[in-house]
């Protein structure tokens, strides 16, 4: 059983930034292929960032440079770094993690972009 636990997100003024964090729990081991998703009112879920190992990452087209998804190890965490956000990134934000051949989430953090 993998659980995970996103945390902070907010409110958040149009061009600043947020980091996201999501501690993963899993007799200390994090999957070794974590993602964040994201979900808007009315829309479907979307893939926003995945790290594969600490090699490969992807990103939405939508991300432009504006994300970077990181992990530590040694804290059981994933990041995702995100600046110059804008009012289309207001969703709610959900940690994943895939591990023998099951999709884990957390619960989601909301980020609310607006002035």
């Amino acid at each position: 059983q993998v659980q995970l636990v996103e945390s902070g997100g907010g409110l958040v003024q149009p061009g600043g930034s947020l980091r996201l964090s999501c501690v993963v729990s899993r007799n200390n081991i994090i999957p070794d292929i974590m993602a964040w998703y994201r979900q808007a009112p009315g829309k479907e879920r979307e893939l926003v960032a995945r790290i594969i190992g600490y090699g490969k990452k992807i990103y939405g087209d939508f991300v432009k440079g504006r994300f970077t998804i990181s992990r530590s190890d040694a804290e059981n965490t994933v990041y995702l770094q995100m600046n110059s956000l804008n009012s289309e990134d207001t969703a709610v934000y959900y940690c994943n993690g895939f591990l023998g051949g099951s999709n884990y989430w957390g619960q989601g953090t909301q980020v609310t972009v607006s002035s």
